[in-house]
């Protein structure tokens, strides 16, 4: 049994709707989360880009949440779960950003991870700190991609 991470919004692998991409909407698609290890005390999510390197020359963030509880199951579109903190993206805001490609289709990677513990880290907090506070702590890992075009 294996941590998933899955979207009503659209498949693995499929192209991510428009309306949630940064220039439309901007709202964060509905995540549904399964089977977490029951030694679980938290969870994460990290969305990047990683096809940016081409483009800007570095992995985009797009979307960083943590200290999500272990039983959360889904996450609603346009919502984050109670009692959860967000990082800062690299569009330089606390919230989701949307997919932006500025060349072509690019790939944008959901990652949640399972926690043996919850992060002091605080909100505004970059990618690199998570994930430096994270280092050690990290008992299972799921992703979900999805495509864009601009």
């Amino acid at each position: 049994m294996y941590m998933k991470i899955e979207s009503d919004a659209f498949q693995n692998g499929e192209e991510i709707p428009r309306k949630y991409g940064y220039k439309k909407e901007n709202v964060n698609p509905p995540l549904l989360i399964k089977d977490v290890p029951a030694n679980a005390k938290s969870l994460v999510l990290i969305m990047d880009d990683p096809d940016a390197m081409g483009a800007v020359g570095k992995i985009w963030v797009h979307w960083l949440v943590w200290n999500i509880d272990p039983n959360t199951k889904e996450i609603l579109e346009n919502s984050i779960p109670p009692k959860t903190i967000q990082g800062k993206t690299d569009f330089g805001e606390i919230t989701y950003g949307g997919p932006a490609p500025p060349d072509k289709e690019h790939t944008y990677i959901f990652k949640l991870y399972a926690l043996d513990g919850e992060l002091n880290s605080e909100k505004g907090s970059t990618k690199s700190q998570i994930e430096e506070a994270m280092e050690g702590h990290v008992i299972a890992e799921a992703r979900l991609e999805g495509k864009y075009a601009p």
